[in-house]
């Protein structure tokens, strides 16, 4: 389980230090692929690997589902940390998120998310009561 904010930086070969509680865990490798809101999902192998065969089952008849993973799929990258714990976020994906230096990762369960530190800080603003607002209707009589 992925928990937690980090604040590690882009090197300027556009490696991320992943946060070394998380280093054990993604040793194996992880697939980077675009999120939603213009983050970056990072899936350890096992995690991408069940998403996989959850999106083989969909209709590929369904127009929504071949949209979202010919996106999903297309924009992935497999990578190996480095001895260092450092991935390598491919150009392409930096420019999706808007990635320069400044970086935040958020543990999100199963997987992390990397956005840029001021596109996190404006939507965590954003969404702070609507967090507050929804727990009824997300988690209702769980907390």
């Amino acid at each position: 389980m992925f928990l937690g904010t980090h604040s590690p930086r882009l090197d300027d070969k556009g490696r991320l230090f992943v946060p070394a509680k998380f280093r054990e865990e993604l040793a194996a490798g992880v697939v980077i692929t675009k999120g939603q809101e213009r983050c970056l999902y990072v899936f350890p192998l096992a995690e991408f690997s069940r998403i996989t065969e959850r999106l083989r089952e969909a209709p590929v008849t369904a127009r929504a589902v071949r949209d979202y993973t010919r996106v999903f799929f297309a924009s992935a990258s497999d990578e190996t940390p480095d001895k260092q714990g450092r991935i390598t976020v491919p150009p392409a994906l930096r420019t999706y998120a808007g990635l320069t230096r400044e970086c935040v990762v958020i543990g999100q369960n199963t997987r992390l998310e990397i956005w840029d530190t001021a596109a996190w800080q404006a939507y965590e603003a954003e969404q702070e009561q609507a967090f507050s607002d929804l727990s009824e209707e997300v988690l209702p009589g769980v907390l």
